[in-house]
C-alpha cells in the first residue's frame, strides 16, 4: 500500500504563493489588501464597495448526509472541487468558515479540509489564523462586562439579575465553565449571580459578524441583542447598555474577509465560524458576496448534514443575503451510509451492499429537502480505498433510478485531478438545470408553524411537542412582536430526528422542542431541541495530546 502523507505533512511541503499573486490573479491589488504574514491577508471593505455592480457568479453550495463517526469528507469536497474547478481553467473561489480552538484541541483536530484537497497555510488557519474569533471572544465578553458593571453601579436599566440570557464565551472546549457562579468576594466584587460560559463559534456576536453586510449593519445588529429582561418583564439590550459601538469597534478587523489559498493555489476565502447545531452553521456574508464578484463558480459550505447546514443556508443566509444558489453538492461516502445502515464502524471496511441498501435512505432523504428548496442537486461520493465497486455501482444505479447524477469524488488522494468527473458535472448541471430557489417558509407565519414545516419536511417527523418552558418562550417571543424571523433549530447532527441514536431515515418520530431564544441581532429565533451544548467538554484523549512544536518552529500533530 501507497505512503499516504497525514495532512499536515502534505501542508508543510506546498509550494504557497505569496498572497498578493493570489489576489492579483482576482484583480485585487496590494493596496485593498492588508497582509499577515507571507500567506495570509484580509480585503480592506473599500474594495467591496469598488466591484459591487459587477455581475455575480454561480453559487455552488456543499453539504452532506448526517454526519457519522466515519467521516463524509464535506470540506476535503469542497477544496478539492475548487481545484477541479481552476484545472478545468474555470475561475473558483472557495469559501469556508475557520475553525474553532475548542474543536481542534478536541476531538476533530484540524479543520482545512485534508489530504491533497486543503486549504493553506493549514497550522496558521486552525490556530489563531487572524484573530477573528477572539476578537469576537472580546466583543462578546466587554458585553458581559458591561452588564455586570451597570447592575454594580445602580441598576439603572432595572435588569432583573434572575433573567440575564447573555452568556460568556471562549474559544476551547471546557465543561467546568458551563455554569458559574460571577461577583463573589463581597460588595467591591459585584452582585453574585449564576452565569456560564459558551464557546465563542456559539455567541450571537458571531452570527451577526458572519450575517453583517457592513459596518453600519453590523452595528446595528449588535445594538438589538436581548442581553436579558427587567424585573418588569421587558427585553434589554446591548444598545440600551451603549454597546454597540464599542463591541463594532472590537469587531473592525474581524469583519474584512480573509484570503488564503488551496494547496493547488486556488483562491479562498475563509471568514466565520458559527456552529451548525446552535446557529446558522455558514460562511459570512460579506465574503460570499465578494467571491460571487470575481469568480464564475463560487464553491461553499454549510455545517453537518443538509438538515442543518443546508436548510439554515437555504432558510437563513440566502433568505438575509438575496442569495440564489444554482447548485448543492451532497457528499456521501459507502461507509457512512453503511452506518447509517447498521454496520458498526470497526466493520465498515467489510463490503456489506444489505447494509447499503437500508443506509441509502438517508441519502435519499437529504436528495429529497434539497429539491424542496428548488435546487438542483448532484451526488459526491467521496472515495475510500475499501470501497468495492459493486457498492459504488449500487449508489450510482439507485440515484439514477432518483434522477441524479453521481461523481466519483478522489480529490483526497489526488487534489484537483481526482475532482475532474465532479467538476464537469457540477457545471453541466448548472448549465442544463435552472434553479428556482425559494425558502422552505413564510416569515409571517408562527412560530409553531414554522417549527411544523421544518420537522415534517426536512426530518421527516410527525408532532412537535413543546415543554412547558417553550411554551413560555413562545408567548415571550410573540408579545414582544419578534416572531416574524426565520427559525435556527438546535439539533443533534448524528440524526435527521432529535435523537441521535435514530440513523437511516427515521419517520413519524415526535420532535420535542425544550426551550426557544430570540437572537433578535442575528434576526433569528433558535429553537433547542434533544440535548445540545453550547459549551463542549474535551473528549477522553484530545487531539491536543498528539501535538507539538519543535525549536526550529515545525509543528506536528496537528492532523
Amino acid at each position: 500500500m501507497t505512503y499516504m502523507p497525514t495532512d499536515i505533512e502534505i501542508s508543510q511541503n506546498a509550494h504557497l504563493k505569496p498572497i498578493e499573486d493570489v489576489a492579483a490573479e482576482l484583480g485585487i491589488s496590494r493596496s485593498d489588501l492588508e497582509l499577515y504574514g507571507d500567506y495570509k491577508a484580509k480585503v480592506k471593505l473599500s474594495f467591496i464597495e469598488k466591484v459591487r455592480n459587477k455581475t455575480s457568479g454561480k453559487l455552488i453550495l456543499v453539504t452532506a448526509i448526517n454526519p457519522t463517526p466515519a467521516g463524509e469528507g464535506k470540506t476535503t469536497t469542497t477544496v478539492g472541487l475548487g481545484q477541479a474547478m481552476a484545472k478545468l481553467n474555470k475561475k473558483a473561489i472557495v469559501a469556508l468558515r475557520e475553525p474553532s480552538l475548542g474543536p481542534v484541541m478536541g476531538i476533530k483536530g484540524g479543520a482545512a479540509g485534508g489530504g491533497y484537497a486543503q486549504v493553506v497555510p493549514m497550522e496558521d488557519i486552525n490556530l489563531h489564523f487572524t484573530g477573528d474569533i477572539h476578537a469576537v471572544t472580546s466583543a462578546n465578553n466587554l458585553l458581559s462586562a458591561l452588564i455586570d458593571n451597570h447592575i454594580h453601579h445602580g441598576n439603572e436599566l432595572n435588569i432583573d439579575v434572575r433573567n440575564i440570557t447573555w452568556k460568556r464565551v471562549m474559544d476551547m472546549n471546557d465543561r467546568a465553565l458551563r455554569n458559574i457562579i460571577v461577583g463573589l468576594g463581597g460588595k467591591t466584587n459585584g452582585f453574585p449571580r449564576e452565569d456560564g460560559f459558551q464557546i465563542t463559534v456559539a455567541s450571537e456576536v458571531m452570527a451577526i459578524l458572519c450575517l453583517a453586510e457592513d459596518i453600519s449593519d453590523l452595528k446595528n445588529r449588535l445594538g438589538k441583542i436581548i442581553v436579558g429582561y427587567t424585573t418588569g418583564g421587558q427585553p434589554v439590550t446591548a444598545g440600551d447598555l451603549k454597546a454597540e459601538g464599542a463591541m463594532a469597534l472590537l469587531l473592525k478587523d474581524a469583519i474584512k474577509p480573509n484570503l488564503v489559498q488551496t494547496l493547488e493555489n486556488t483562491p479562498a476565502f475563509m471568514h466565520g465560524g458559527p456552529f451548525a447545531n446552535i446557529a446558522h452553521g455558514c460562511s459570512s456574508v460579506i465574503a460570499t458576496k465578494l467571491a460571487l464578484k470575481l469568480a464564475d463558480y463560487v464553491i461553499t459550505e454549510a455545517g453537518f448534514g443538509a438538515d442543518l447546514g443546508a436548510e439554515k443556508f437555504f432558510d437563513i443566509k440566502c433568505r438575509y443575503a438575496g442569495l440564489s444558489p444554482d447548485a448543492a453538492v451532497l457528499v456521501a461516502t459507502v461507509r457512512a451510509l453503511k452506518y447509517n445502515g447498521g454496520v458498526p464502524k470497526n466493520s465498515l471496511a467489510e463490503e456489506n451492499l444489505e447494509a447499503l441498501k437500508k443506509g441509502i435512505a438517508n441519502l435519499d432523504k437529504h436528495i429529497e429537502n434539497i429539491r424542496k428548496f428548488k435546487v438542483p442537486v448532484l451526488v459526491a461520493i467521496n472515495r475510500f480505498n475499501t470501497d468495492t465497486d459493486a457498492e459504488l455501482d449500487f449508489i450510482i444505479n439507485h440515484c439514477k433510478d432518483l434522477g441524479v447524477d453521481v461523481a466519483i469524488s478522489e480529490v483526497f488522494e489526488k487534489g484537483g485531478s481526482g475532482g475532474i468527473e465532479l467538476a464537469k458535472k457540477v457545471c453541466r448541471l448548472i448549465e442544463t438545470t435552472p434553479s428556482g430557489f425559494e425558502p422552505l417558509y413564510d416569515l409571517n407565519l408562527s412560530i409553531k408553524e414554522k417549527i411544523g414545516i421544518i420537522n415534517r419536511e426536512i426530518y421527516g417527523g410527525a408532532k412537535v411537542i413543546y415543554t412547558d418552558k417553550a411554551e413560555k418562550a413562545i408567548k415571550q417571543i410573540e408579545a414582544l412582536g419578534l416572531d416574524k424571523m426565520p427559525i435556527c433549530m438546535a439539533k443533534t447532527q448524528f440524526s435527521l430526528s432529535d435523537n441521535p441514536t435514530l440513523l437511516g431515515r427515521p419517520e413519524g418520530f415526535d420532535l420535542t422542542v425544550k426551550d426557544l431564544r430570540v437572537s433578535a441581532g442575528a434576526g433569528f429565533i433558535v429553537v433547542y431541541t434533544g440535548d445540545i451544548m453550547t459549551m463542549p467538554g474535551l473528549p477522553k484523549e484530545p487531539a491536543s495530546g498528539r501535538m507539538d512544536i519543535q525549536p526550529d518552529g515545525r509543528i506536528s500533530g496537528l492532523f
